[in-house]
């Protein structure tokens, strides 16, 4: 890597840490521990030898991610360092059963998952707004000394302690869910594309890297029907090994159903670009493979016919393409039945 790359990369990144997209935290999480079974026996004026009495500890409380589609980035989590629910109170006389513990609600936007740090296991996925799944389970309250008694032994002297909550070290990382994912080379037109087809506003320049998070957009279809669009940061080969943005970039590839590659029409060999972008697609996670995928050639308001056929001979027949124009709004309307053709199979 280049020492101005190199440069160019480090600024890049100190933009991101600013940027109010955040989408990979690290949270300490701490479930609440079970309130303690109470030993106790009645005793009152007319009965002073009452049986027990001595009721349940209450439920510790839980910790819960819940979905909220009004949510686009974990920022609000971002100073969220430690993550600590409620015990539960004790059991008391009269078998009276402790109070649970509050449990504390975390919302996180659609595509969120939770991995444990230590062992790198998934244990929550959230796609629905309203979800909710537990991620640290409360401990479960004791026995009161009530719950002993038998008829052959009617005055258990022993009730149980609470369960103890669970603690750790968790990861919460957001991949965008969209129906169709922007892919290329940085500076390939994806953000102008996405300006041009929905009321998204993505930060458009003339140099590489101008888009350093994802942007989505609603573009509107046929009979009042829409879908959904993510410009994504440009990849660089060698980006499934962390060069350019990297995986930071890649993961969230994972979640769209159709993918539209971007091809400029000045690229100096169209075939191979495809092919690199397909190439790191592969090496970050196979299974990217399976997706269906579209080629748009945009900026082609510079080519004649001509040029156009001797590009379409390059591509590969296997794969759906169309020549575009995001600034004179070539072919717009026909790329989108190609999408929604694709994501509607």
């Amino acid at each position: 890597m280049g020492l101005g790359l190199h440069f160019l990369l480090a600024y890049l990144y100190r933009l991101m840490e600013k940027s109010n997209f955040i989408d990979y935290i690290r949270v300490f999480c701490k479930s609440g521990n079970g309130g303690a079974g109470c030993r106790h026996f009645l005793r009152m004026k007319f009965n002073p030898n009452g049986g027990p009495d001595g009721g349940n500890g209450g439920r510790g409380g839980h910790i819960i991610l819940r979905g909220n589609s009004q949510l686009w980035t974990l920022l609000h989590l971002r100073y969220y360092k430690n993550v600590i629910a409620e015990h539960g109170e004790g059991g008391s006389k009269n078998n009276s059963t402790g109070k649970d513990g509050k449990d504390i609600i975390i919302e996180v936007p659609l595509g969120t998952i939770a991995r444990d740090e230590e062992t790198g296991e998934q244990e929550a996925e959230i796609l629905e707004d309203g979800q909710e799944i537990v991620l640290q389970k409360g401990g479960r309250g004791g026995m009161g000394n009530a719950f002993f008694a038998t008829a052959t032994k009617q005055a258990p002297e022993h009730a149980q302690p609470g369960e103890s909550g669970n603690e750790g070290w968790k990861l919460i990382e957001l991949k965008v869910l969209a129906d169709v994912g922007l892919v290329g080379f940085p500076n390939a037109g994806k953000s102008t594309l996405l300006s041009v087809l929905s009321a998204a506003k993505p930060k458009i320049a003339d140099y590489a890297f101008t888009t350093l998070v994802p942007q989505l957009g609603m573009v509107s279809y046929r009979d009042n029907q829409s879908f959904c669009m993510a410009d994504l940061p440009g990849i660089i080969e060698g980006a499934a090994e962390g060069k350019g943005l990297g995986h930071r970039f890649l993961r969230h590839i994972e979640r769209n159903s159709v993918l539209l590659f971007v091809i400029p029409a000045d690229s100096a060999d169209h075939r191979k670009e495809f092919e690199v972008l397909i190439d790191e697609l592969k090496a970050y996670n196979p299974d990217l493979l399976h997706k269906d995928f579209l080629i748009a050639i945009s900026k082609s308001d510079m080519l004649d016919d001509e040029l156009k056929s001797a590009i379409h001979n390059e591509l590969p027949k296997d794969v759906p393409s169309i020549f575009i124009s995001a600034v004179q709004q070539k072919n717009l309307f026909e790329l989108k039945d190609l999408l929604w053709k694709a994501m509607n199979k």
